[in-house]
């Protein structure tokens, strides 16, 4: 092959690259390497003896000389530690085992600033907390970051931040007595990529003390298998629990086998629940309810739930949504409490379009309830395989609700029915005019 001018000074600076990178250059770059973290010291004595003093003098350290704390893999028994502003701890991965004696917490800091632990296994072993414990309690800290750690073995919380900012991600939560993660007035914090499973009451739970914006994001995290140990309505037993906090986007996560809600947000106004993977849920799997002021629940997927989506609570100030573009499928009617086996309900201020809903055993949409109904459109939606299609509130003060171009098949007992309360009455609107509802407007639907 013959060899262009272009070639050759290609060649030549390829040459030039490599004499620079030499043996010289490559032991500066290990010796940057080493000289990043320092043990301090520090060596695993795989649990025979405490370890917490060596640790903290070695955490103290760390944040005062600011090079990061390195543990070698192997496990380290110890009471709480309290880390000051810039600690930086970094362990092998999965290897790095900090093991819980005593304190009511593994790791605590407050007040701090630009704290990280990487690579970390905090293990509570199942022994007892205390009220309130958590492996790992963060206070007022702002630029907290957590990744590539796991939290196991928590006889009460995993993780709990008070009024923290940045990020918990690449993280593993599991065998936790009630939740994963609970976080209360953050201020900016990122939960992303996390493996949260085998909780005893929750999964992740984003809380305000009073109802204001709180904007964390809730993305790509996978939950599964949380239960309701501690029993309640809907207080337990959710994938993503939000209280009071206004603002949280809850995206692309894949939550599965959750005793209640794959996502539930209680006033939560402006929540965001955005194309998220939902697989087999004990009641409602994606939930807007009591006093809240919008809500976005838009390509989700729904697969085995009592009900799929409920934007309700209009009498205690729950309005305006948009549901669109699910599937809902596989819902199941519950053996006790509430009947459910509903694809979608919503009462008031809401648009529902564009949705596919398959396999209601009760019906696919409900609008409004009683006299709980307001300005509601349900247009171009898909049902297929329900005992009635849609059902739609006639109460006498019920508000106004458009229904139009949505097709509905294999409706058992009507594509679409007024009703009273629970119960369904009057013709199949689907086929006969609605005219003596004065306030819906039903038209251009196909039912068959």
């Amino acid at each position: 092959m013959t060899l262009g001018r272009r070639e050759v000074m290609l060649a030549g600076l390829g040459a030039g690259l490599t004499a620079a990178v030499g043996p010289r250059a490559a032991n500066a770059r290990d010796d940057v390497a080493r000289d990043a973290f320092s043990t301090y010291g520090v060596a695993p004595a795989d649990g025979a003896i405490s370890q917490t003093a060596t640790l903290q003098e070695a955490a103290d350290a760390a944040a005062r000389t600011g090079t990061p704390l390195f543990l070698p893999a192997g496990s380290y028994s110890t009471a709480r530690l309290t880390l000051k502003s810039g600690t930086h701890i970094h362990g092998v991965p999965g290897l790095t085992i900090l093991r819980y004696i005593t304190g009511g917490a593994i790791l605590e800091t407050e007040g701090t600033d630009n704290v990280r632990l990487v690579g970390l296994v905090l293990d509570g072993g199942g022994a007892a907390l205390g009220e309130n414990g958590a492996l790992l309690k963060a206070t007022e800290a702002t630029h907290l970051d957590v990744s590539d750690c796991r939290f196991m073995g928590s006889s009460e919380d995993g993780v709990v931040l008070r009024r923290a900012s940045g990020r918990i991600s690449d993280c593993e939560f599991g065998d936790i007595t009630r939740a994963a993660l609970f976080s209360e007035d953050a201020d900016g914090l990122e939960i992303s990529h996390n493996h949260v499973h085998d909780c005893g009451d929750n999964g992740i739970l984003v809380w305000r003390s009073e109802i204001g914006e709180d904007a964390t994001i809730v993305s790509g995290n996978r939950i599964e298998r949380i239960a309701a140990n501690s029993g309640g309505s809907g207080q337990n037993g959710n994938g993503v629990n939000i209280f009071r906090a206004g603002s949280v986007m809850v995206t692309q996560n894949r939550i599965a086998d959750c005793a209640f809600s794959a996502i539930r947000s209680n006033a939560g106004s402006n929540c965001q629940m955005v194309a998220n993977s939902c697989t087999r849920l004990g009641e409602v799997a994606l939930y807007a309810e009591y006093g809240f002021e919008g809500a976005v629940i838009a390509n989700n997927i729904v697969d085995t739930a009592a009900m799929g989506i409920s934007v309700t609570n209009f009498n205690e100030g729950g309005r305006l949504a948009v549901v669109q573009g699910n599937i809902v499928r596989n819902l199941f009617l519950r053996k006790t409490g509430e009947i459910r086996g509903i694809g979608i309900g919503v009462e008031a201020d809401s648009v529902v379009s564009g949705n596919v809903i398959e396999g209601a055993p009760s019906y696919g949409i409900v609008v409004g309830w009683g006299d709980y109904l307001r300005d509601v459109s349900v247009t171009d939606n898909v049902i297929r395989k329900a005992h009635i299609g849609i059902g739609v509130s006639v109460s006498p003060e019920a508000g106004t609700a458009l229904i139009t171009d949505n097709l509905i098949d294999g409706a058992k007992d009507g594509a679409i029915r007024a009703m009273k309360g629970p119960t369904p009455i009057g013709p199949d609107l689907a086929r006969d005019s609605a005219e003596a509802f004065r306030n819906l407007a039903v038209y251009a639907n196909v039912g068959r």
